[in-house]
């Protein structure tokens, strides 16, 4: 039992950590947006960044045999490379034009979407004849439509930026006005509903490159080298000028050095490690706990204002995760129970009660 418990800790607690790491870059991001750091400039250094970070794994942790690569891992990593960097550049740009809380909120959509291309990729079953599968359905539509509130509705402001603590000199120095319009705060919402279909897909590929080649340690520098490969290059034709690529030692600096080794680095770590040991939905599921976490880092350091639709999207969409998670796990007890049952480790007449769970 402590071993269970201990089995479904360890991933919790990662997957939290991910979403803590997310939110905070982003809210460094938006701050040094404001200060002129250019998208283009972020993601490349980030992965470049990340890539120096990472590529000494291998070598820290050897293992005594390799499996040698194969051109269709290589393909399959060049497109997870090109997947992450678009999805990246979405997602930047997107936080640009609105904030890191709507950013938190409309990400909450990555499980609707992950079910979806699972369901698709044969990774998750369907049975309309199950309450279960039938819970996850109405949870997936929970969750679109919450994040359509959360980008359509904005309503009025329910906590005002002038009245919080800290006062403003001790808010990263920073002014962030929150006379966003409502064009710019809808397009950076459609860019992060980019972003989170873009998510799940690379969700989706990474957990078959890892049934391939399951060593995350290898995978993930392979991949960072890929993607640098390719974000660099654009990047500079994107941003030629010269002088938006010197970072001055300010919150610029910081920004991309907390992406370099949290953001993109540990995070993609973390994910890809959970994505071998629980799969896509899984992983897709913890993005609701950015909510609160962006609201309150938005609200102290970037001066921004919390409205009304961001919070009620955020319950639609707290419903629906939840309402996906409990089916999710009720799966997941059926399973251990049925391979429990197939190994004779639990009595006869218990296995007749999980006969009762997978008729329901």
């Amino acid at each position: 039992m402590a071993g269970c418990g201990r089995k479904e800790i360890v991933p919790f607690a990662a997957m939290a950590a991910v979403e803590l790491a997310a939110v905070g870059v982003n809210t460094f991001y938006k701050a040094a947006t404001l200060e002129g750091l250019s998208y283009f400039v972020f993601v490349a250094y980030s992965y470049v960044l990340g890539t120096l970070v990472l590529l000494p794994l291998p070598f820290i942790f050897p293992r005594r045999e390799l499996r040698s690569f194969e051109l269709s891992f290589f393909l399959k990593i060049v497109l997870l490379g090109l997947i992450g960097f678009t999805c990246s550049i979405c997602g930047c740009k997107g936080i640009e034009y609105s904030s890191p809380t709507l950013a938190s909120a409309v990400s909450n959509i990555t499980p609707a979407f992950t079910f979806i291309l699972a369901i698709i990729f044969r990774m998750e079953n369907l049975d309309l004849r199950s309450s279960v599968t039938r819970i996850k359905i109405i949870g997936t539509l929970f969750s679109l439509s919450g994040a359509l509130v959360a980008v359509i509705y904005k309503g009025p402001i329910i906590f005002s930026s002038s009245s919080s603590f800290p006062p403003q000199s001790l808010s990263l120095g920073l002014q962030y006005s929150s006379e966003t319009s409502k064009r710019n705060r809808v397009l950076g919402g459609l860019l992060i509903a980019s972003q989170c279909l873009l998510s799940s897909i690379w969700y989706i590929l990474q957990t078959q490159v890892m049934k391939t080649y399951p060593d995350t340690k290898i995978v993930v520098p392979v991949y960072f080298l890929c993607a640098s490969t390719i974000a660099v290059p654009v990047c500079l034709i994107a941003e030629p000028k010269l002088s938006a690529w010197t970072l001055k030692p300010k919150i610029s600096l910081i920004t991309v050095v907390l992406s370099g080794f949290f953001g993109s680095s540990f995070c993609t770590l973390l994910l890809t490690w959970g994505l071998h040991l629980k799969g896509p939905l899984y992983i897709s599921i913890f993005r609701p706990f950015s909510i609160a976490i962006a609201a309150f880092v938005g609200v102290i350091f970037l001066g921004d204002d919390l409205f009304l639709g961001s919070v009620v999207g955020a319950i639609i969409l707290l419903l629906g995760f939840y309402a996906v998670i409990w089916g999710k796990a009720q799966e997941e007890d059926v399973k251990d129970c049925a391979s429990s049952i197939s190994h004779g480790k639990i009595p006869l007449l218990q296995s007749h009660r999980v006969e009762d769970m997978e008729n329901k």
